[in-house]
């Protein structure tokens, strides 16, 4: 019999009998397997908290009952006992299933998110909208402890365990974010993993000091003082019981009867609540279990080997990765830094190369920034490398700890750009706004993998801070012509310089002779550019970003009364799709493109 074929929403996993969950179980992970493994997407989380979401829908009550996941990429369980089974083949698809928590998507998915850290704070907002309102339903989180690096979920703990509200915290501990934990929450949580049961020790507390010779002299409020100081000694969990939270656990987050229990039991206690939950990352399916940084994300792949099933070709990632190294060995002032994507950035082999120069800083973007200013203030040369959607979380740091220093940290912002499957929350398409209006700040966008090569020797000759940009895509090797005696300039902005190519065709094609321009500073300006393009009658740039405050709208500004027409992002989320369909929609694909300019050119010609 196959049970999730039968459950199309919480209320029917309800009508299961405990001793059936177990195959329930084993039934989301063969299907979870079999979908993304033709569609892609985040397999080793998913596979970690099946037995936790089972135990969880089972025993609360969504959507009155609100669970707040962390990051979402570990919610296709949850998905799929909601009611959204059927509709898995269109995962990370544009118009189809969210990788993510999506509230337009169902009522059972409480609040949005596609960033680490954000669900404790997001819980307390509604728990405490509970209770002004004076309802009654319960409020439970879900978070890696790779999220608990954050600062952001360090005050959500603090602000929680202060305020004497009902929330339970589920403290998925998987020994991994993205790559593996680092710092020494991380420690601390290892040492309650592998600490021994305690409760007989906390019951003998008492009996232990009775026994001592003199105790009879012992007064109550020694014995309880004398109780609260071994505590730190026998207990695990102090330190969250310190921050205000009732502790339980280590347990086992694959034991499904166990979880309801402790869930059942749970819901009966009053104030903030921590659950901890041993799971393991990629569970049940060997491959995710051995390697599951490999299985975060991941394209279609062979289930059977787990081998992807499409061929990688060279990206902008790949060439950062060589360089990087390339200058580790001729500089050993050059250090890197990353934000828990030692992997997705590129700095496996930098970090295989110099151990001692690599610094994994976990799930905190901004400490990555301000730590990287101390080394540059010192005589170290720091290269930060963190996705562009993610580097937003440290805006204040660039601009306060570095730019006004004017410190020569070098910032690579991978990912830049439209991004395809993860959506919403994971477009970098703002990162030319916000780092173009910093003071001191050099910005770069490599049009080919051999200007990135060149921009990373240009960035350590600086004395000043300078950010590169490239997107998740192939390395371009295409080399345009140049056309002579038009009176058309194309810029284009980095990446955009193949579908530059192809507009530049287009138009040669209907007769109209376009010079292709492909700036090497975003900022500042390149004077002798300027100068170039006030010779055109007409101009027209292409960038990967938003348009306000993004390189077309600071190139109409500069050339002020030049006929200049802007490609960009308009003022909208792009939502989740492949970056062919996403350009498209932006208008920014070459027919798109070439369609507008000839409309323009037409209706301008006499």
């Amino acid at each position: 019999m196959h049970y999730l074929d039968k459950i199309d929403s919480p209320k029917d996993l309800k009508k299961l009998k405990p001793t059936q969950l177990k195959t329930l179980a084993q039934e989301i992970r063969d299907f979870m397997l079999h979908s993304v493994s033709k569609t892609g997407g985040h397999l080793a989380s998913n596979l970690g908290v099946v037995e936790l979401t089972i135990a969880l829908h089972y025993c609360l009550n969504s959507p009155s009952d609100k669970i707040v996941w962390d990051v979402g990429h570990q919610s296709y369980p949850h998905k799929m006992l909601t009611g959204r089974r059927e509709q898995f083949d269109t995962l990370r698809q544009m118009d189809g299933l969210s990788g993510y928590i999506k509230s337009a998507e169902s009522p059972h998915d409480a609040f949005d998110v596609g960033h680490s850290s954000t669900s404790l704070s997001a819980a307390l907002g509604m728990a405490v909208s509970r209770d002004l309102l004076g309802r009654n339903n319960r409020v439970a989180v879900v978070i890696g402890d790779g999220s608990l690096t954050s600062g952001l979920a360090l005050e959500g703990l603090n602000n929680i365990g202060r305020s004497d509200t009902d929330i339970v915290v589920f403290l998925n501990d998987n020994q991994m974010s993205i790559s593996e934990n680092v710092g020494a929450l991380s420690r601390y949580l290892n040492d309650l993993r592998s600490a021994p049961s305690y409760i007989s020790a906390k019951q003998d507390v008492r009996k232990f000091l009775k026994g001592i010779p003199l105790a009879g002299r012992m007064t109550e409020n020694f014995i309880e003082k004398t109780k609260s100081q071994l505590k730190y000694f026998l207990l695990p969990g102090v330190l969250f019981q310190e921050l205000g939270f009732k502790y339980y656990g280590p347990i086992d987050g694959h034991n499904i009867n166990q979880l309801i229990s402790v869930i059942q039991n749970v819901k009966e206690i009053r104030g903030p609540i921590l659950v901890h939950v041993i799971t393991k990352k990629g569970k049940g399916y060997g491959p995710a279990e051995r390697k599951p940084h490999k299985f975060h994300g991941v394209g279609p792949f062979d289930l059977q080997s787990g081998r992807p099933k499409t061929k990688d070709k060279v990206t902008y990632t790949d060439i950062f990765a060589k360089k990087i190294v390339e200058l580790g060995k001729s500089s050993p002032n050059i250090v890197a830094i990353t934000a828990s994507m030692s992997e997705g950035t590129g700095l496996v082999d930098f970090k295989r190369h110099f151990p001692k120069r690599f610094f994994d800083v976990g799930i905190a973007e901004s400490h990555a920034v301000t730590f990287a200013a101390g080394l540059a203030a010192s005589g170290i040369r720091p290269i930060v490398s963190i996705y562009s959607t993610f580097m937003q979380r440290a805006y204040d740091q660039i601009l306060h700890d570095v730019c006004i220093q004017n410190l020569p940290v070098v910032f690579v912002l991978d990912r830049a750009g439209i991004v395809g499957g993860d959506g919403e929350t994971h477009q970098g398409v703002f990162d030319l706004s916000y780092l173009s209006h910093m003071p001191n700040m050099t910005v770069l966008a490599p049009k080919d993998g051999a200007e990135l090569e060149a921009m990373l020797d240009f960035a350590f000759t600086q004395s000043g801070p300078v950010a590169i940009r490239y997107p998740k895509d192939t390395a371009c090797k295409i080399h345009a012509e140049t056309a002579e005696n038009g009176d058309i300039a194309l810029v284009s902005v980095g990446a955009m310089f193949p579908v530059a190519c192809k507009v530049q065709q287009m138009l040669a094609d209907s007769g109209f002779a376009a010079t292709l321009i492909s700036p090497y500073f975003i900022k500042p300006w390149d004077k002798s550019i300027l100068e170039d393009l006030r010779k055109y009658s007409r101009i027209f740039s292409m960038e990967e970003n938003v348009y306000d405050g993004g390189f077309g709208q600071r190139l109409t500004f500069a050339l002020q009364g030049m006929n200049i027409h802007c490609f960009a992002i308009p003022d909208a989320f792009l939502p989740t799709g492949t970056r062919e369909e996403l350009f498209k929609l932006a208008g920014l694909d070459a027919e798109s493109i070439f369609n507008r300019i000839l409309e323009i050119l037409t209706n301008e010609t006499p």
